[in-house]
């Protein structure tokens, strides 16, 4: 025998001894989803380290990213959730997380910019909270049952970037909530309000998922879209965006949320009849969406529910 060869031999069989003990240290979990967490999480990251070779200076060059993830994280930033995004493992968990019935509003990716509490704002009021923030535009549509039957009162969360490509938390110049809100739906399910347009916006690349998009030689582009949060009660909340149909990235989203249901057209108004139908100065723009919503809840719902028991 190959000398080298039976030392290649003893190191592969003393990493599946190390990955077997570890698999029967969990043996014991109570909680059975986080018996099976933990087991899938060591066989896949063990199995890992050995499909690719995983090296110890590799290994601690990991760690030294991973400690940056939560270094650079705060209330406004997320940066593993961000890490996750650009790796595609967020859309995946969707995916899996949030099968609809064909016609039901699709879920995408939360991102990592979202705050909660964003203010109340009334039936076709503005969630534009200072000037020049972008082009002016209308959104309004109806939020309806699988059968299309109206749902009243159910909330619609709303956040974007302004035209400088910047969310507030992230931005200094806006004011507090800019361009966040939330609303409720009316007798008929309808929904009115006024923002701007959307415009693509690249991710933060200071951190450890800019170092995955440039080892990787990828963009960190994202098509212009607008953040919804949709819930009511009885119904499923779902989690999604609404993407410019005729964006140059929309075909190309650096953290792959767009499905073909979310995108929506913008109508471009500019004449004197337009300013008086809608009470705006023109140039502005308008976009109609209905959200279709499924009875129940979702998985994280449920999730949470359970968890706060």
């Amino acid at each position: 025998m190959n000398p080298q060869d039976g030392a290649v031999h003893a190191t592969t069989s003393t990493a599946e001894m190390i990955t077997q003990s570890t698999l029967a240290s969990f043996q014991n979990t109570k909680d059975p989803r986080t018996k099976e967490l933990l087991l899938a999480a060591a066989k896949h990251l063990h199995a890992f380290a050995t499909e690719v070779g995983f090296t110890t200076p590799e290994l601690i060059r990991l760690a030294e990213i991973l400690t940056t993830a939560g270094q650079i994280s705060d209330s406004s930033r997320h940066e593993f959730l961000l890490m996750s995004d650009v790796m595609g493992l967020t859309m995946v968990v969707d995916y899996l997380t949030n099968k609809k019935p064909a016609g039901a509003h699709e879920s995408s990716v939360l991102g990592p910019f979202y705050r909660a509490d964003a203010p109340w704002t009334e039936m076709n009021g503005d969630i534009s909270r200072q000037q020049n923030c972008g082009t002016p535009a209308h959104f309004s549509g109806r939020v309806l049952s699988l059968d299309a039957q109206p749902i009243a009162g159910a909330v619609l969360d709303v956040w974007q970037v302004a035209g400088n490509g910047l969310y507030e938390n992230t931005d200094p110049d806006q004011c507090e909530f800019n361009l966040r809100g939330r609303l409720k739906t009316g007798a008929s399910g309808e929904y009115s309000f006024w923002s701007v347009k959307p415009v693509p916006y690249p991710i933060p690349v200071d951190g450890p998922a800019g170092l995955i998009l440039k080892a990787a030689g990828r963009h960190n582009m994202r098509p212009a879209h607008v953040h919804f949060i949709v819930s009511a009660e009885g119904y499923q909340t779902v989690i999604s965006e609404l993407f410019t149909s005729d964006d140059p990235y929309v075909e190309g989203d650096a953290v792959f949320g767009v499905k073909e249901s979310l995108k929506i057209e913008y109508q471009l108004h500019e004449s004197a009849e337009d300013e008086g139908k809608y009470g705006r100065p023109c140039p502005f723009y308008t976009a109609t969406y209905d959200f279709v919503l499924v009875p129940g809840r979702t998985k994280q719902e449920i999730a949470f529910s359970a968890g706060r028991a």
